[in-house]
């Protein structure tokens, strides 16, 4: 399998007003800065990432989509990835860990999650996006810098220091209200459970419905200091590339 091409020595050129307010046109950029060598990755477990999939597949349907099944997900979450296939025509790519549940629990014991979250996490998320995304030069991704602290400073363009290669959140500087407006007005399908608490959905162990009051991603592995899986890690060196 390819690895990611090595990243240009001189910035990546974004065409001047290029900003996180207008996610279709970094979309329109990405798409053509890098054709057939780019993949949005979507959970299907946020409201931000069904927008960017909609938008996605306005401009282009042949887009790799990928999401990850950890072997965790919840029911209302394959659902909705079944009412994606049938509404835009596409089949999302599953990206699965290298150890089914049951070795993982036979090599590090049962229910690493709730022992040691970020080696879960590794294993069934960060490592198997790893080998996914040495196919491509670049990803989208569903971020938003109001979704955690973590992300404040988030980039729109950014080089990807954990993957390599080219990172683009297009709804960097959207809001939750601007994505539900969207999400409403085009009748994008979003997942069920966040009609029932759930602004927020990982995997069942580590999710839980968040009360009044809570900020948004307190439901994502209560009771540890944890608020990311590690695909978004924000490594030193992580540098701006335009905009």
């Amino acid at each position: 399998m390819q690895q990611f091409a090595a990243l240009p020595a001189e910035p990546v050129q974004i065409p001047a007003g290029l900003d996180a307010d207008s996610p279709q046109a970094v979309i329109a950029w990405a798409l053509e800065s890098f054709p057939g060598r780019i993949a949005l990755a979507c959970s299907f477990g946020g409201p931000t990432g069904m927008a960017a999939l909609d938008m996605v597949m306005e401009q282009d349907s042949s887009t790799p989509v990928c999401y990850l099944d950890t072997g965790l997900l919840f029911e209302q979450t394959l659902e909705l990835v079944e009412r994606a296939k049938a509404r835009y025509g596409i089949s999302p790519i599953p990206i699965r860990p290298a150890l089914t549940l049951a070795e993982q629990g036979r090599a590090f014991g049962p229910q690493l999650w709730a022992t040691d979250p970020d080696k879960c996490c590794a294993l069934r998320k960060v490592e198997p996006m790893r080998k996914f995304l040495s196919q491509y030069d670049a990803w989208m991704t569903g971020l938003r810098r109001d979704q955690a602290g973590t992300r404040a400073d988030l980039k729109v363009v950014e080089r990807d220091t954990i993957f390599g290669g080219i990172k683009i959140s297009p709804f960097a500087g959207w809001d939750e209200r601007m994505v539900w407006a969207y999400v409403r007005a085009h009748d994008v399908p979003y997942n069920s459970l966040h009609d029932e608490g759930f602004p927020t959905l990982g995997c069942t162990p580590c999710t839980r419905r968040v009360e009044e009051g809570e900020h948004a991603r307190a439901g994502r592995w209560a009771g540890f200091d944890k608020i990311e899986c590690g695909l978004h890690a924000r490594a030193p060196g992580n540098e701006r590339v335009g905009l």
